[in-house]
């Protein structure tokens, strides 16, 4: 049976935990896999839960943080190539960046036949200033010459790491997008509709807005509030806002809020105010029952999982068009999409969903029908299984 050496960056809530806790389980008995990740920031909700729901047990490694420390990333390498040793893998397959960059060197420098890297994200624009943007990729242009096959979330994806960024030539990258089990977001909507409106006290004539994910620079809650501000100027339809999850930038954004006259409450939280922050919320299927609503308004994104879930629960979508969004969503269709920087733009999308109940009820449907067939969990298992295989039997063709 051959064995793969799945290495992740950190278990938090996202993508890349879903990805990598799926092909872990559900690609035995074909592959013997063992799961390894690092430790996620203090600030971020952690998805352990994800793999104990699943029976998995990863080695953790403590050594293995997001942000660059060449102390413990030293370490972490030097851990790596003794798990490799001692596990010997047929593969390696690396999800996101730091894990990429250490796993895959210390795969390359241990002879591993075939190595993997999937890009959930990428940090080549908007992330950090020009000359650490320019570090990050000639490393993983050396690292991509080095690698047996790149993975994309999308076409898309590819297409701007192939010709934007030049990380490697296209025929050295497979598209694979990412699969969930979405059937909680499916079952029981109407219940879970009445207990999320009932904890957080919306009325049945108010529109309930979410933006979901971590409280970083990179999220742009800056333009979301923006357009709020807005939006709040121009209808008279009742509305309530939920931002869902946290991290560094909360003040800043609890300040800007103030600033610009969006009340808001973060401590009485069935108190009905005009925002509300959520902090994170585990149970996300019954959040986006009681949503109306879903935004997102990042500046960079490889394939954000709350988008597919709002579909999924037949939530229209208002968005930044970026990354990997527009092969995740159908443009006009699932999804208004508009410019990273667009503030009009982005609040005239939302204020169109707000006061048009049709064109809600319409994209709903639209949504669910969309992600079931594309973005199944079973599907990444067989397109991953499948490239295994290939790419094993390449290297070793009695394999």
């Amino acid at each position: 049976m051959p064995r793969v050496l799945r290495i992740i960056n950190r278990l938090n809530l996202g993508g890349p935990t879903f990805n990598a806790a799926y092909l872990t389980k559900y690609l035995a008995p074909d592959f013997d896999t063992l799961l390894v990740s690092g430790m996620k920031d203090a600030a971020e909700e952690s998805s352990e839960f994800i793999v104990k729901n699943l029976d998995l047990h990863p080695v953790y490694m403590p050594e293995m943080y997001r942000e660059l420390n060449p102390f413990r990333d030293y370490k972490s390498y030097y851990k790596l190539r003794k798990i490799i040793d001692e596990f010997k893998p047929d593969i390696v397959h690396t999800h996101a960046a730091k894990a990429g960059a250490v796993g895959r060197l210390a795969a390359i420098h241990s002879g591993v036949p075939v190595i993997l890297h999937t890009f959930h994200g990428h940090v080549f624009h908007s992330y950090f200033g020009s000359v650490k943007t320019r570090m990050f990729l000639e490393i993983e242009r050396y690292l991509a010459k080095r690698t047996t096959k790149i993975i994309a979330l999308s076409e898309l994806q590819r297409n701007e790491l192939v010709n934007d960024f030049k990380i490697a030539p296209q025929d050295k990258f497979a598209i694979v997008p990412l699969g969930f089990d979405l059937n909680k977001f499916e079952t029981d909507k109407d219940q879970k509709r009445k207990k999320f409106r009932k904890e957080y006290n919306v009325a049945d004539d108010e529109i309930a807005i979410g933006i979901i994910g971590r409280l970083v620079p990179i999220k742009n809650h800056e333009l979301f509030l923006q357009a709020l501000a807005i939006i709040k100027r121009k209808t008279t339809t009742k509305i309530r806002v939920f931002i869902i999850g946290d991290g560094e930038q909360r003040s800043n954004i609890e300040t800007l809020a103030k600033t610009l006259n969006l009340p808001f409450n973060n401590n009485n939280l069935a108190e009905p105010n005009f925002l509300t922050f959520t902090s994170w919320i585990k149970d996300i299927d019954v959040s986006n029952a009681g949503l109306d609503i879903i935004a997102l308004t990042s500046k960079n994104e490889g394939t954000p999982v709350s988008l597919i879930e709002a579909q999924a629960s037949g939530k229209p979508i208002v968005s930044t068009a970026v990354g990997g969004i527009e092969n995740i969503v159908l443009p006009n269709i699932t999804a208004l999409l508009s410019g990273k920087e667009d503030v009009d733009g982005f609040a005239q999308n939302l204020l169109l969903l707000i006061e048009n109940d049709k064109l809600r009820a319409k994209m709903s449907k639209a949504g669910s029908d969309f992600v079931r067939e594309k973005f199944s969990y079973l599907r990444l298992c067989k397109d991953m299984k499948d490239l295994y295989i290939l790419l094993i039997s390449q290297k070793n063709p009695t394999k």
